[in-house]
């Protein structure tokens, strides 16, 4: 099992990475966090849905992994971005709890996800399908390194979102999006090289690659198209006088308040190149970079000396 070389910033042989134990205060955040723009709002707003049971399963797929990981750089890198997801899922969980303080309800829909992940890409294949548990491990690793490639765009994309700012955004929410689109950037390459370590070798291991790309990128449209109609019908506020649609859609990419469906669609076939490697997606730098004026970062960084000096 061979792994390729992680990237670090210039200087250093190896970039750490390492969780955050951030705190947002909720409190003030409007439901449309986005002023009049419920369609962006709720669009992005799909990340809330998703992530609290998809990054718990990205920990529970990688300890599954762990026994087979013979890299030490690597094992420390996964150990980080366990760490990291956990971070994730929880913070997101607390959104979930903001937007039902705020009556916008998301269990109905949240329940078919932890549906998806716990039961259909559980540790052992729905309905008793006879694959063996090696090969079943290397396609779920192959659906996160999949879904990881689409995380980092989205991290550099919100990393660089300035329109958000200009449109007068919520700076809680923004925080959080930019600390976790930033850690997104840090651990880009991570499930990657997972995948390459513990996926084969070969033919083998590439054609299972595209085949977790295959699965994953109409999947995730999916979830997102039906999260973001769910949150908008559901909306208090808007007391059903909006659905989502494409116009609206469209007319948030133009304002620069999403991002776009080229920015997007060609994260498919850069991944499907045999040569690829997640380290070309974004800039480490412009993540490390945030993540030293991120307000929550930083008072986690503070949390964290003062119990050193303590």
């Amino acid at each position: 099992m061979s792994t390729e070389r992680r990237d670090g910033l210039p200087g250093e042989e190896h970039y750490r990475i390492s969780p955050r134990r951030v705190l947002f205060d909720w409190r003030e955040t409007p439901l449309h966090w986005i002023p009049g723009e419920p369609t962006a709002t709720h669009v992005i707003n799909v990340l809330h849905l998703l992530l609290p049971a998809g990054e718990r399963w990205f920990v529970k797929v990688f300890k599954e992994a762990l026994p087979l990981v013979e890299d030490p750089v690597l094992l420390k890198d996964v150990k980080g971005f366990m760490g990291q997801e956990a971070t994730h899922s929880v913070q997101h969980a607390y959104v979930l709890d903001h937007l039902a303080h705020q009556r916008l309800d998301t269990e109905s829909y949240t329940r078919h996800v932890d549906f998806l992940f716990e039961k259909l890409l559980g540790e052992t294949p729905p309905l008793g399908a006879p694959v063996p548990a090696r090969e079943w491990l290397r396609f779920r690793l192959s659906l996160i390194a999949a879904i990881e490639q689409f995380t980092a765009v989205l991290g550099n994309w919100v990393l660089h979102a300035e329109a958000l700012d200009r449109a007068g955004s919520d700076a809680v929410m923004l925080d959080l999006l930019r600390w976790h689109g930033a850690e997104e950037v840090e651990h880009r390459a991570v499930a990657f090289d997972m995948y390459q370590h513990c996926g084969g070798h070969g033919l083998p291991r590439y054609a299972r690659r595209v085949e977790g790309m295959v699965v994953v990128a109409p999947v995730l449209l999916w979830l997102w198209a039906w999260g973001a109609s769910y949150l908008i019908r559901h909306d208090p506020r808007l007391a059903g006088r909006l659905r989502y649609s494409l116009r609206e859609h469209n007319r948030a990419v133009r304002r620069g308040l999403l991002p776009s469906w080229k920015d997007l669609g060609s994260a498919i076939p850069r991944y499907f190149r045999r040569s690829y490697h997640p380290s070309q997606e974004g800039s480490l730098r412009k993540a490390v970079d945030y993540l030293a004026t991120s307000p929550a970062a930083r008072a986690a960084a503070g949390a964290v000396g003062r119990a050193a000096l303590g």
